[in-house]
């Protein structure tokens, strides 16, 4: 589980719509559009993005780092894990 703190920066990301870069701690990166926070399935908190019009839920626990592509006034980007 996040801290409140970081979850701020998913729900601001989500908020304004940001392309982002989410890296994971496998070291993997995904791209895409924030567009909401969620769960899951099996009930752990996710952020979703959009890429290519297909959705994905990308648990919070699992990501690493979470940076925004576009100038902005909030962040540049936030280690989660």
């Amino acid at each position: 589980m996040i801290s409140c703190d970081k979850y701020d920066y998913i729900e601001i990301a989500c908020m304004h719509r940001y392309p982002v870069e989410i890296t994971l701690n496998t070291g993997a990166t995904l791209n895409g559009t924030a567009i909401d926070t969620a769960r899951n399935d099996n009930r752990q908190e996710c952020i979703k993005i959009l890429t290519d019009d297909l959705e994905s839920l990308i648990v919070l626990d699992d990501i690493s780092l979470l940076k925004i592509c576009v100038e902005n006034p909030h962040f540049d980007s936030v280690e989660i894990n």
